[in-house]
């Protein structure tokens, strides 16, 4: 919860999927669901949700996306990470990246889109490092902020 509420602070959400006061291991099985692909909401994809830990301490997430909708190959991509702010500059995000790599292997995608703000230069500099080759720029369909596209074979 405390990962969450850091993560929440920075405008980003930590536990996908994960409502207030709900019981954890109800949300465990939602994952585990959603990984299978079973009672997957409308307007997401069959996904897994990884916690990074070091030490016994969690520094971050991820989430593999085993297919992309529309939305997703416009501007979210087959992964979404993040690095909670205090873990930050310590190379977890290219870990949790590469990780990720292997998760998206391993559900049978070959190309993988990922996404990052056009103005966040150290997200783009962990995926150009995990092998991303820039693809593109386009505006937030909400915001309009320009988000950068790269492919990583």
């Amino acid at each position: 919860m405390a990962a969450h509420r850091a993560m929440q602070a920075d405008g980003f959400t930590f536990g996908l999927g994960y409502r207030q006061g709900m019981v954890w291991s109800e949300y465990v099985d939602d994952l585990a669901r959603a990984r299978a692909g079973l009672d997957v909401p409308d307007g997401l994809v069959p996904a897994t949700f990884l916690v990074a830990d070091v030490g016994g301490e969690i520094v971050g997430r991820t989430s593999v996306r085993h297919r992309l909708d529309d939305y997703l190959a416009r501007q979210g991509g087959h992964i979404g990470y993040g690095v909670l702010a205090g873990h930050r500059r310590r190379g977890y995000a290219i870990e949790i990246l590469r990780q990720s790599l292997v998760v998206a292997r391993a559900a049978g995608l070959g190309r993988v889109l990922v996404t990052c703000d056009d103005d966040n230069v150290a997200s783009a500099t962990v995926i150009e490092r995990c092998g991303g080759a820039f693809d593109s720029i386009v505006g937030d369909v909400d915001t309009g902020i320009p988000i950068r596209r790269y492919w990583i074979d």
